[in-house]
């Protein structure tokens, strides 16, 4: 058996509050979106689970809430990788409009397009869709977390709602159709046990995946 695989989205990031597009603008975590963190903290270390390295964005949703995790399983000071690739989907045009304001410019069914679909990038010469977000998320966690877990290290990341999506889709192996339903919640770890292969020998989810933003 390989070692153990920790992903969780981050915390209620203000922008998540204020139902805005948020992609690489940087807003911080909600006084909820802390409690979300330390409530994972709280999970993991209700579990035993002490990590050997972890992983995050540039961004500062996903830093904290790393950070408080961390706290909350006496491990802070933890080494940390901070890199763009694991940074949330660039949502182009979209960044920083309220959610409701676009589907009442574009239509309900177009926006669920761009936010759910797997090849379908929102508009702006910058906008990515799943697909580009899998682009630097895949080769980053084949070459950089998955040789960790291999050799028996328990590893956290702490990302966002559409690089996590990128991985799992990989991870539980869905499909382009079924990902699009595919809904993360703030601050619900999920934890994946790998096998030598790595393939998925076990996945828990600790928490309620139905309160995704």
């Amino acid at each position: 058996m390989s070692g153990t695989l920790v992903l969780v989205r981050h915390g209620q990031s203000e922008w998540n509050k204020k139902n805005l597009f948020t992609g690489w603008r940087d807003p911080d975590l909600t006084e909820q979106g802390i409690a979300e963190a330390e409530e994972a903290g709280r999970v993991l270390n209700e579990e035993g689970l002490k990590f050997d390295i972890a992983f995050t964005s540039v961004l500062k949703r996903a830093q904290k809430t790393c950070d408080i995790i961390l706290e909350g399983v006496g491990q802070m000071g933890l080494d940390t990788i901070r890199d763009m690739a694991l940074n949330e989907r660039n949502y182009g045009d979209l960044a920083g409009l309220n959610k409701d304001d676009a589907r009442d410019r574009w239509g309900e069914e177009q926006v669920h397009i761009w936010r759910r679909s797997y090849d379908t990038p929102p508009p702006g010469d910058e906008g990515e869709s799943l697909r580009d977000t899998g682009a630097r998320v895949w080769p980053y966690y084949m070459q950089e977390i998955l040789p960790r877990v291999l050799r028996g290290q328990t590893v956290l990341v702490a990302a966002h709602g559409n690089s996590l999506r990128a991985l799992v889709m990989v991870l539980d192996h869905l499909s382009k159709e079924t990902v699009t339903e595919l809904n993360l919640a703030t601050g619900v770890p999920m934890v994946y046990k790998l096998n030598p292969d790595s393939t998925v020998h076990q996945k828990r989810v600790l928490g309620d995946m139905t309160k995704a933003h």
